[in-house]
């Protein structure tokens, strides 16, 4: 009797631990108050951004890693991979989306002289050649997507390249990211993409992206 109740036991132990390693991702908090970055972004869509949007990708992950953990076969784990990328590839990207961006009042926006900046003129003969250039870019995505300033290991190389929908960078590594889904933009600038394109750079956090490019050029 006590072999069939541990074996009994065993599975439901088991089921319990993986439902508890599944349910680890966590909203991560700002660094700086909603309204903080406003008159470019505004407090409503920064509110929405990250307790709606970012929110729902931490929950859908958390849920697709219990129903893959608890999976009993391989197909059924094969039929988990797309909630998987999309809602890990959301957490992912906006977790360092929220890095990306910082108030005026704490240096967002501010373009110093260093490494960054010296390896962005090399690559595309100036600051504000590359901020066109990565605008256009991004603004020419069809549909949702992300724009990113991505540094090749390959080719030691700063590159602008896009992702489609909530796929994450993974050919590059991510130094600056821009989200261009409708809900990053469209309370404060309807259709207008170039518009929002030319707003964020009054908020992007060079040190951030300088932190990065310094850690991945080593």
């Amino acid at each position: 009797m006590f072999a069939i109740a541990r074996s009994v036991a065993r599975p439901r132990l088991v089921a319990s631990f993986a439902r508890a390693a599944a349910s680890v991702h966590t909203l991560p908090p700002l660094d700086y108050s909603y309204d903080a970055l406003e008159p470019h972004i505004s407090g409503e869509i920064m509110n929405l951004h990250h307790t709606k949007h970012h929110q729902a990708y931490v929950n859908g992950l958390n849920a697709a890693e219990q129903s893959y953990a608890q999976a009993p076969s391989p197909k059924e784990r094969i039929k988990l991979q797309a909630a998987l990328k999309f809602n890990g590839g959301g957490h992912i990207n906006h977790t360092l989306f929220w890095k990306n961006l910082a108030p005026t009042s704490a240096g967002g926006g501010e373009f110093q002289a260093g490494p960054l900046k010296s390896a962005i003129e090399k690559d595309f003969g100036s600051v504000e050649a590359f901020k066109e250039k990565m605008s256009a870019k991004t603004g020419a995505i069809q549909g949702s997507g992300w724009g990113w300033l991505g540094y090749n290991p390959e080719t030691s190389k700063l590159e602008i390249v896009t992702t489609a929908n909530q796929d994450p960078l993974l050919s590059h590594v991510p130094i600056i990211g821009i989200d261009i889904w409708e809900h990053a933009f469209y309370l404060q600038y309807k259709n207008v993409k170039p518009d929002y394109l030319k707003a964020i750079w009054n908020v992007i956090n060079f040190k951030e992206a300088e932190k990065r490019f310094l850690e991945a050029s080593k």
